[in-house]
């Protein structure tokens, strides 16, 4: 469902007092100000992402149904799966003819980076240990994004709890109207439902491009899908897409370093007067 988020935010125990983030290694500073959040602001804000998102839910179910799943099978990639990009992933190769296996690994590349999210959210949450193989199925783009925005530890387990609850749940009964819808509408082509999935991905997308490397890894990204798509079959662009990310940061790994050199020489030129001696008395 939607990208890279910011850095944890510093965690502060429920008396006020300023903790450092578990996981920024930072020692606390008595003097920050309280910055606790009234419980009433995080559930509003959860709320307002869990619902926003969660009726995307109808567009993946009549994608899913135009592609060809049933409704069981709708249903059950998103009680399961749960991660709506690579649900869309999924379906939007299938819907193409792709091979169900090459589409397949399309959709679990993407969810990959949900098992990132979970190694910064389980030392930022510190659920017990009952509690983190149910939470892990509400690890995604949104809750992440929900979590890290919090003050405290506490906000930031009650902006994960509502987010998640909220969002599974309008998600499956939007999953399931759309696919009981697309049954009865028939031919979702004719009523130009099958735009339904990329809009949709864009539109989730799009306000995460925050950064000029972001913007420029989804530009690669497309020109590699594109340029793949003549040559390979459904759902393998999806694939060489992902190979976006890595190059771009090599790139841009090799531009600093360049910089870095660049900056040191420079550096080192002012600190030699143009005569050759390094001290002002040499020579006398």
């Amino acid at each position: 469902m939607a990208a890279e988020q910011s850095a944890p935010p510093e965690i502060r125990p429920e008396g006020g007092a300023a903790a450092s983030s578990p996981l920024s290694g930072a020692e606390p500073d008595p003097t920050l100000p309280d910055e606790r959040k009234p419980d009433s602001a995080v559930v509003r804000d959860a709320l307002g992402v869990g619902v926003a998102v969660g009726l995307s839910g109808f567009a993946f179910g009549v994608t899913s149904a135009g592609s060809g799943l049933t409704l069981l099978q709708t249903c059950a990639l998103s009680l399961l799966v749960f991660t709506g990009a690579s649900q869309f992933a999924l379906v939007g190769a299938l819907a193409a003819g792709g091979n169900p296996f090459t589409a397949a690994a399309g959709a679990f590349f993407l969810g990959v980076r949900n098992a990132f999210y979970g190694l910064r959210l389980s030392q930022l949450l510190a659920l017990p240990r009952a509690v983190r193989p149910f939470a892990a199925q509400w690890v995604i783009d949104e809750t992440t994004a929900v979590t890290l925005a919090q003050p405290t530890r506490r906000a930031a387990r009650i902006g994960f709890t509502v987010t998640g609850l909220t969002l599974y749940v309008l998600w499956n009964l939007t999953t399931l109207a759309g696919a009981a819808g697309a049954e009865a509408i028939g031919d979702t082509d004719a009523w130009g439902l099958d735009a339904a999935s990329p809009a949709v991905f864009l539109a989730l997308l799009a306000p995460m491009l925050t950064t000029a490397t972001e913007r420029i890894t989804a530009g690669v990204a497309v020109l590699l899908a594109l340029g793949f798509l003549p040559v390979l079959p459904a759902g393998a662009p999806v694939l060489m897409a992902a190979l976006a990310a890595p190059l771009v940061l090599f790139l841009k790994g090799r531009a600093d370093a360049a910089k870095g050199r660049e900056n040191t020489m420079k550096g080192r030129t002012k600190s030699v007067p143009a005569d050759g001696n390094s001290t002002k008395g040499a020579g006398r």
